[in-house]
């Protein structure tokens, strides 16, 4: 289920606050040295930095 165009403008990674992209079942950091991929469970995005996936 996609995420509300109006929440996806205001969220940010919090690792760099670079803008968020969402991804299949994941929202991913846009900044390139970043990258982290954090989970969306249920439709709540999880923004914690030890949840995220480092990028392969």
């Amino acid at each position: 289920m996609p995420l509300e165009a109006g929440l996806l403008e205001i969220l940010a990674c919090p690792a760099c606050h670079a803008p968020l992209k969402e991804q299949d079942t994941e929202l991913i950091c846009t900044a390139q040295d970043c990258a982290l991929a954090y989970p969306v469970r249920d439709g709540i995005p999880v923004l914690l930095v030890d949840e995220a996936r480092r990028p392969a």
